[in-house]
């Protein structure tokens, strides 16, 4: 199967998807999650593969959801724009139940949606020009995606709070010190290692090692479903309020927004 935004290699048990928008630095649109959710859904009948690395082309992993994409214009009826809005809770619900090892080789940037991407695979091995934000909270809106409880789990609240209420910048060294990465490595190396690590867990024995998955991520997210099901409607609902027309009046003004809880 072709795709438009991705380029899928297989290579005996390791498979690499890499995100193909570098002009966009690998914004998320509506038709890139799509064609995720589609290769992550195709690996489902693949019992070869056993690792996937997930990666960007260019100087970045993934700037985030594409705020250019008209599918979430405010001309399309709210029923319809809630429903396409769940595109990117559904690209990375697919990544975090993928039956193989998923690991990230993390390039650049990794931003709201990207760190979303990052955060649902199994591993990180991050370059030591990465860096990680969640931007949501400058433009007024709450992180979705149901990603909230992923980050929790690798940092910790008060950590998870500095970026994502903080809409703190956090470097590659930070990350690593934080177990946001499980390496630290040379941007040249970046693949080299990531794949060392894909070979290694591809000489595991592969049913043993996708149930330990499975349990184990349903140990990690046991609440997740239960708490997370409505962000997508607090996203909608915050992006009405007159404190969101103000960030991103003072965003495109590049001045310093006065926010009233309106």
């Amino acid at each position: 199967m072709s795709y438009e935004h991705l380029e899928v290699q297989c290579d005996g048990h390791i498979a690499k998807v890499t995100f193909n928008r570098p002009a966009k630095a690998n914004a998320l649109n509506h038709p890139h999650l799509s064609e995720i959710e589609d290769v992550v859904l195709a690996f489902r009948e693949d019992p070869n593969t056993r690792v996937v690395i997930f990666t960007g082309c260019g100087k970045h992993f993934s700037s985030g959801a594409d705020l250019t994409d008209p599918g979430t214009a405010y001309q399309v009826p709210l029923v319809h724009r809630r429903r396409r809005m769940r595109m990117g809770e559904r690209a990375i619900e697919a990544i975090l139940n993928m039956d193989q090892i998923t690991i990230a080789a993390w390039n650049g940037a990794a931003m709201g949606g990207g760190a979303c991407v990052a955060t649902a695979c199994d591993f990180r091995v991050g370059a030591d020009d990465c860096f990680m934000q969640y931007p949501e909270i400058d433009i007024g809106v709450n992180l979705m995606w149901k990603s909230l409880p992923l980050i929790v789990n690798l940092v910790g609240p008060a950590r998870a709070k500095r970026l994502v209420v903080g809409g703190e910048r956090i470097q590659a060294q930070t990350l690593l010190d934080w177990g946001v990465l499980e390496e630290l490595v040379a941007r040249e190396q970046l693949l080299e290692r990531t794949y060392a690590m894909a070979e290694h867990y591809a000489a595991k024995p592969p049913l043993a090692a996708q149930m330990i998955k499975q349990s184990t991520n349903q140990i990690a997210n046991a609440l997740n479903h239960a708490i997370m099901h409505m962000d997508i409607d607090q996203n909608m609902f915050s992006a009405t309020s007159e404190d969101r027309k103000e960030a991103i009046r003072a965003y495109l003004d590049k001045t310093a927004p006065t926010f009233t809880g309106n």
